[in-house]
């Protein structure tokens, strides 16, 4: 029988050859945190190696994703799929150990963590799925969501202030199964943390209204046994245990220093740290015996027989909540979501109304959410103003199987926490800002189209329209920057119809995030024909065309449609021939093939127009360089949105001049 001490050493030197082997990592976090691991993941964590994805595992999240060696250590020593080649791999191309924990890439790995902080705003979001999930599927008896979620911090994800958006929020909503480690070794890259991190973090937490178990010795098992089981007692609040660690630990020149931060600890110190720690065995070998105690298979195995055989008894006494729970886990969409949608947008098209695309949005959200209780929606405390909520919508707070979260002015924290209800499951995550505050949540939503969460963005107040409010709240480059941004799904739609279908991409997508970019001020609707109206989800479609071969082709999007349809018209009107693309969705129409956008945009027709009011750049892909965009410039500026758009050239006449200069070049 192996002392304790030595399963975690099996972590530290996993840990260690693995950094060495790749000639870089991050060492000192896996030697400090190796006691508390093997306490959580031996005698708490509830998981099965064979099925990564059993839904109602425990969720174990390293927030402090550079400490990548420690988890993938574990996850190889109980016995998930993660051979000893794959950590001798650590760091290298096509590897199941990438430099930080990747969802999808290494199994038993959550989320994708790394951008501190962000790991403890997913597991804030999976507490939240877990809970929610469980106060409407379970009944008296049949805990079928029942678990944990677990997260490891250190001192620079707490310094990040999304730590403070979400872990303020999570001890607002009383989220009890929610237990977090705080690895307080006092040190970070540039060294001893007094020097700029003297936070009383026990009292911070407090303040938040947390359980906080404060001055655990991180290398005590015992100590640390004890304190899990009192987290676990106290079920209406999230837990911090606070751990004094020494990072390195067991490295006789570097523990406690930041050398062993993030780089190698050089072949002679490792001999120096396998002598100190009693481990007598060649780099990656672990014995058979040490192998044999932290193997978690068959425990994890009759976790799974366990809830199967309650699930079955669930089955059979709720059979219509039981089908229901397994379409959602399963991101099923319910039988008749098809004909629902193509009927309501169908109607859509029939009953002309000119309204703003938030309120398309809200009236979609409306019609949509009824069939789909799995959309989970909230907003940065703008709720009236991006007009998420519907008459279904019951806060979290006050129902706890509600379906919308207040979130507050926490545009960061907000998206990184829906995108870890999304990874939960069992949820499709909307959120809400003003487009221009996306700045605050940039690197969330990048994160999102990194993990290829399903999770949609809704963004109104979407350009000068906005008005007096002026350039602080007129998004100008940020439509760009979303659309360049790998695998997310941007649309701009021009009417209720476009929204509506939006919606309904945005909803079906499975490989990534949706943005929607809505505006404020009302947009009159567009006739479409049965054609028209089914090419809309391709991204692009033909709005109008007068007579061909055509001389000019204009493109827009949302807001700008209108008075770029009436500037066509008068084009033909003055003997040339036009042809109106709306492009609600440049991403999606990037992805059809090569004969529908010839089709959109034929070759043969060099004389193009792009029409939007955000930065001009953008555009070039699709009128050529020598093509005429009317867009933005510079920022906008304070004054009624009818005087700004007049200011930077949004009129018919402004675009016909400058399209008849082109014509004429």
């Amino acid at each position: 029988m192996c002392l304790r001490k030595e399963l975690a050493n099996a972590i530290r030197i996993l840990s260690i050859d693995a950094v060495q082997n790749a000639k870089s990592g991050h060492p000192g976090m896996p030697m400090g945190m190796a006691d508390i691991a093997e306490v959580l993941w031996r005698d708490f964590l509830k998981h099965s190696p064979r099925n990564p994805n059993w839904y109602n595992r425990d969720r174990f999240v390293l927030s402090n994703g550079h400490g990548s060696m420690l988890l993938y250590s574990l996850l190889h020593l109980t016995g998930y799929d993660l051979s000893i080649d794959e950590l001798k791999n650590f760091r290298q191309l096509n590897s199941k150990t990438p430099g930080h924990p990747e969802i999808g890439e290494t199994p038993g790995v959550e989320t994708t963590t790394g951008p501190l902080g962000q790991g403890l705003a997913n597991a804030v979001g999976m507490a939240i799925a877990e809970r929610t999930l469980g106060a409407y599927f379970n009944r008296p008896g049949y805990n079928i969501i029942d678990h944990y979620t677990w997260v490891f911090v250190g001192d620079g994800c707490l310094m990040e202030g999304i730590s403070h958006e979400v872990c303020s929020l999570a001890g607002t909503l009383n989220l009890g199964k929610l237990v977090v480690f705080y690895d307080k070794n006092n040190i970070s890259i540039d060294g001893k943390v007094s020097n700029w991190f003297t936070d009383d973090t026990a009292k911070r937490f407090e303040s938040y209204n947390w359980h906080v178990i404060d001055n655990i010795n991180g290398h005590d098992s015992n100590m640390i046994h004890k304190s899990i089981k009192i987290a676990q007692s106290v079920t209406n609040k999230p837990s911090l245990i606070i751990c004094n660690t020494i990072i390195g630990f067991g490295s006789p020149n570097k523990s406690g220093t930041s050398e062993s931060h993030g780089a190698p600890l050089g072949e002679k110190e490792i001999s120096l740290t396998r002598k100190k720690l009693n481990w007598n065995y060649t780099s990656f070998q672990i014995p058979d015996n040490v192998y044999k105690q932290w193997n978690c298979v068959e425990k994890g195995l009759q976790f799974e027989k366990e809830w199967n055989e309650l699930f079955s008894l669930y089955q059979f006494q709720y059979p219509d909540l039981s089908v229901e729970y397994l379409r959602r886990v399963n991101t099923q969409l319910p039988l008749n979501w098809d004909q629902e949608t193509e009927n309501y947008i169908s109607f859509l098209q029939n009953n002309t109304q000119n309204i703003a695309s938030r309120q398309a949005s809200q009236n979609t959200l409306e019609k949509y959410a009824k069939i789909l209780p799995e959309l989970i929606g909230g907003s940065a405390d703008l709720s009236p103003s991006n007009l998420t909520i519907w008459s279904g919508c019951k806060s979290i707070k006050d129902n706890l199987s509600g379906n919308y979260i207040h979130y507050g002015v926490r545009e960061f924290g907000m998206t990184a926490i829906a995108n870890g209800i999304s990874h939960h499951g069992g949820f499709i995550p909307y959120t809400a800002t003003f487009l221009m505050f996306v700045e605050y949540a940039r690197n969330a939503v990048r994160m999102a189209a990194l993990m290829n969460t399903k999770h949609i963005f809704v963004y109104t107040h979407d350009s000068i329209g906005l008005g007096e409010d002026g350039p602080t709240h007129q998004p100008v480059e940020q439509i760009a920057s979303l659309r360049m941004t790998p695998n997310i799904d941007v649309w701009r739609p021009s009417d209720q119809v476009e929204t509506a279908v939006a919606w309904k991409q945005a909803i079906e997508r499975k490989s990534g995030p949706t943005a929607l970019i809505l505006s404020r001020q009302n947009l009159p609707q567009f006739f479409r024909n049965t054609k028209q109206l089914s090419h809309i989800s391709y991204g692009a479609y033909v709005l109008y065309d007068s007579q061909k071969p055509l001389d000019i082709i204009f493109i827009s999007t949302g807001s700008e449609l209108y008075i770029t349809l009436m500037s066509a018209k008068k084009l033909t009107s003055l003997g040339y021939s036009t042809r109106v693309v709306s492009m609600p969705s440049t991403n999606v129409f990037d992805r059809q093939n090569s004969s529908y956008k010839e089709y959109i945009l034929p070759s043969y027709v060099t004389k193009r127009v792009a029409i939007e009011a955000s930065i001009e750049d953008f555009w070039y892909k699709y009128t050529g360089i020598n093509g005429l965009i009317i867009g933005m410039k510079t920022f906008g500026a304070s004054a009624p949105a009818e005087d700004l758009f007049k200011k930077f050239g949004f009129t018919i006449d402004h675009i016909v001049k400058q399209a008849i200069v082109l014509l004429k070049s």
